[in-house]
């Protein structure tokens, strides 16, 4: 069937030839004489391919083998007739056409002809046809010239048998063999390269081969060879004659380049320059094959010299027992997960964080997604195990452990909050708590002494009530007889000092830079690194999606996708650092850059909110974690600050500069707290302001209720009452309408300053709360002076009653939270100048409002026992 064909194909093919040179060399002679013969030249080519049909093709057509390998080729046989027929038809209306135009008389142009005029179809019939053709004389001939071999070759003949495949290049042809004789056979297709031994073969997938011409490795005497490197796999080629070592390497080479472009476009042989050598990065799919972590995964990413390498690369590795994988999404280094990246495990369990050597390795959070013991793991991996500081939160026992982390197990000192609001310190060895500790209860307890892990007070300790009574002594927990105590109960009644009933926990034990040291290494690292562009991503997490298996699972760790409209590429950052030097340019920068998704340092604090929320967020909001928290968001501003000078240093040094001195003689420490605390704190306030509210829960309290009683009074009445001096009273605004008495009149006087004051719940910023405190000053100073009709400067005395009374009006809900943390918070500068004064006024005012209210409780009290 195959010899047949080809001869006809052969006529045909001939025929074609003479009919294109016949028309090209009448293409500039329009007339009748030419066209004629042109059209006798139709005719002919048309018989021609009648001829093939009813001779070769529809006898061939009608003799369908039975056996399931002649089957398999008369498909292909099929799918030629179609080719042949299609073109056939492109020359039937080619010739019709070319009649017609004939039987006119009239002269014409070239662009006339109909396969001038259908160029691109007419070239796109004929490659097919060819191709068509090509792919059933291989197969049938590949078919035919193994029948004489033994049947144990038939496997490899099945597997190799592809329509599509062409042969470059045999050992037999030109001798070349694999080191350690494992083939006796090298066969180079266009899309494999094949090594053969005995009954069995490997074929190797070219966009995933690499020549290595370089190798170190020394070969044997008179050996010329290279190095082929594959995912798994890496072996020589070797031969005695160093043409033929040259003549295969081109050849594989162009062969590797080729199946990456899959173009067939061979150059000449010696051919040298731009696009002969086949690139080394490259991004493909590949299933892993050999023993080991990654048997039967998939990955798909980006490759260097057969080892994964770059970024995005996503692998999926089967669980041995279960139908699930586990998918790693991460940048790869030299064939092993590194920097950042996110695992989601085939148990319902998600690790985001980074990776060294294939293993956990620095900063990361562990989550069980699953409803059956869910739990979240923020904090330091060493070696694939939790090591170092971390937060973990067993949601399931409603328990928040913060501390220190040894293998996988909690391990030195710890901190556990729990959701009813007990919290307690101690030493942990090995998952198990040793040595005494202290309980604080969520009734202002407070137990020194051991207990159990169901809060059970055992052995030696001291119980210290809230209303000043102490219980010290030996405690046991008998079966069935409860809580037993044999010690001094101690009945004196003062009440515990708050440096008790508010101990704050995990100072001493967790220094503020030994936190999240494992966030602060990354980003200390890529500044080290020269602010790589191509390592940026994996020092700082994902934010260009690949693929589409990337974008389907693509998850974000430090910062959500948002509208850009700056460019935040490395070299544009290190450009703008320099450009932006001033101190008004620079916080307009700084606010952008730590806003931004994209900005290192928007990135960096991204990750330590993530690190914050995960402590003192939901369970971890306990009164006794406020300094622990006040004092890691002053640090988060200290680094950086810190991360900024060095990425300014970066940029300066690059343009040959030396960084600028600072004129103002401010600090690292000041200008954090000037420049980079007050763009953060929106980042960090609602859960830093939840503990400064717990942490004043009680005189806020006291606080409120006294601020209820002062409602009660009208405006002259509370004047009074508060003893501010009559002469500066705001009588005028009293204004009566019907039935109204001045003396019933409420929340006229002294509007604007209360309304003034009211505004400092509005700001998170320390900075604008003091700047709105000394607003209501000078609106409290300038009624007072169109009362007096004249300037009038308020000494101390007067100030306070007035201001007493304005706070009394605004009723600002906790007031001691947002003293208190203005006070921890504001800019070291100005302490001792007018800001101070101010909010040292209204500290005074919120605490007499305080003692009012105690007062009068404490004379109900008297009252009640007379």
């Amino acid at each position: 069937m195959a010899g047949t064909a080809l001869q006809l194909r052969t006529i045909a093919f001939d025929a074609k030839k003479c009919r294109l040179r016949h028309l090209g060399r009448k293409l500039d002679m329009c007339t009748a004489e030419p066209t004629a013969s042109l059209l006798q030249v139709e005719e002919t080519f048309s018989a021609c391919l009648a001829r093939i049909d009813a001779l070769v093709l529809k006898p061939l057509l009608q003799a369908e083998p039975s056996d399931q390998k002649g089957k398999e080729i008369f498909k292909l046989f099929v799918f030629l007739n179609d080719r042949f027929q299609a073109l056939w038809n492109l020359t039937e209306e080619n010739y019709r056409i070319l009649k017609q135009k004939c039987s006119t008389s009239e002269a014409f142009c070239v662009q006339d002809f109909y396969i001038v005029w259908k160029g691109d179809l007419f070239l796109s019939l004929y490659i097919q046809y060819f191709v068509t053709f090509a792919n059933y004389v291989v197969v049938h001939g590949f078919e035919h010239a193994t029948k004489s071999k033994r049947r144990g070759n038939l496997g490899i003949q099945d597997m190799l048998c592809v329509p599509e495949r062409r042969l470059l290049e045999d050992s037999k042809n030109l001798p070349i063999s694999a080191s350690t004789n494992r083939s006796d056979r090298v066969l180079l297709f266009d899309d494999v390269l094949v090594l053969i031994q005995g009954n069995s073969f490997q074929s190797f997938d070219l966009k995933l081969v690499w020549v290595d011409e370089n190798c170190k490795e020394k070969l044997a005497p008179g050996m010329y060879g290279f190095r082929v490197i594959t995912p798994e796999e890496t072996f020589f080629l070797s031969t005695k004659d160093p043409q033929m070592k040259a003549v295969w390497q081109w050849k594989l080479n162009q062969a590797v380049r080729q199946a990456l472009n899959g173009k067939r476009d061979f150059p000449l042989w010696g051919k040298t320059g731009e696009g002969t050598e086949p690139p080394s990065c490259r991004f493909f799919t590949y299933v892993f094959r050999l023993e080991g972590k990654f048997k039967s995964a998939s990955y798909e990413g980006e490759w260097h010299w057969g080892k994964p390498h770059g970024k995005f690369g996503i692998c999926l590795v089967p669980r041995r027992s279960e139908d699930r994988y586990d998918c790693y999404k991460c940048h790869w280094y030299e064939g092993k997960m590194r920097g950042y990246g996110i695992c989601e495990y085939g148990n319902d369990i998600v690790y985001k964080g980074y990776f060294r050597d294939n293993v956990r390795q620095g900063f990361g959070i562990l989550e069980n997604l699953s409803a059956d013991h869910s739990f979240k793991y923020t904090g330091q991996w060493e070696n694939d195990k939790k090591n170092g500081y971390g937060v973990w939160e067993d949601k399931d026992r409603g328990e928040r452990y913060i501390g220190t982390w040894l293998d996988d197990h909690k391990h030195g000192q710890g901190i556990v909050v729990t959701q009813s609001g007990v919290c307690y310190q101690r030493t942990f060895h090995a998952d198990k708590m040793v040595g005494s500790g202290i309980l604080l209860l969520e009734d202002d307890s407070v137990y020194e002494g051991n207990f159990t892990e169901d809060l059970t007070f055992v052995g030696k300790g001291k119980l210290s009530f809230a209303n000043g009574f102490t219980l010290e002594g030996t405690f046991t927990n008998k079966s069935g007889q409860g809580l037993q105590t044999y010690g001094i109960l101690n009945t004196s009644n003062e009440q515990l000092d708050d440096r008790i009933t508010k101990a704050q926990l995990g100072l001493e034990e967790f220094p503020v830079e030994k936190r999240w040291k494992g966030i602060y290494d990354q980003f200390l690292e890529f500044i080290h690194s020269g602010c790589k562009e191509e390592t940026e991503e994996s020092f700082m997490g994902f934010h260009i999606q690949t693929s589409k298996e990337l974008r389907k699972s693509q998850e974000y760790f430090f910062y959500q996708r948002g509208t850009e409209d700056m460019s935040w590429k490395t070299e544009d950052i290190l450009e703008e650092l320099v450009q932006n030097q001033g101190l008004e340019s620079l916080q307009s920068y700084l606010e952008k850059a730590l806003k931004s998704s994209l900005h290192p340092l928007g990135k960096l604090l991204k990750a330590l909110t993530i690190a914050f929320q995960a402590t003192y967020s939901g369970i971890g909001a306990n009164r006794h974690l406020l300094t622990m928290a006040q004092e890691e968001v002053k640090y988060y501003a200290k680094k950086i600050w810190d991360f900024y000078q060095g990425l300014l240093h970066l940029a300066l040094e690059q343009k040959g500069q030396l960084p600028t001195k600072c004129v103002d003689g401010d600090t690292s420490d000041q200008k954090a707290c000037s420049v980079v605390l007050p763009l953060i704190l929106p980042c960090f306030y609602p859960e830093l302001f939840m503990l400064y509210m717990l942490y004043h829960e009680r005189e806020d309290d006291l606080y409120c209720q006294g601020i209820v009683d002062l409602s009660l009074f009208p405006d002259i009445k509370l004047l009074e009452f508060l003893d501010v001096q009559k002469h500066l009273w705001p009588l005028k605004d009293l204004t009566l309408t019907t039935n109204q008495r001045r003396s019933l009149i409420k929340d006229k006087c002294f509007l604007s300053a209360t309304e003034c004051l009211q505004k400092l719940i509005t700001t998170v910023d320390p900075r604008e709360k003091l700047v709105i405190l000394q607003k209501t000053y000078e609106e409290i100073e300038s009624t007072v002076s169109r009362v007096v009709e004249k300037d009038y400067k308020l000494p101390m005395d007067d100030l306070l009653p007035l201001l007493m009374y304005v706070v009394s009006r605004a009723k600002i809900q906790h007031l001691g939270a947002e003293i208190h943390l203005i006070r921890d918070l504001m800019e070291p500068t100005n302490q001792g100048g007018l800001y101070d004064f101010l909010l040292t006024a209204l500290e005074s005012c919120y605490e007499h409002i305080q003692r009012m209210r105690l007062h009068q409780r404490e004379n109900c009290h008297v009252n009640h026992r007379s």
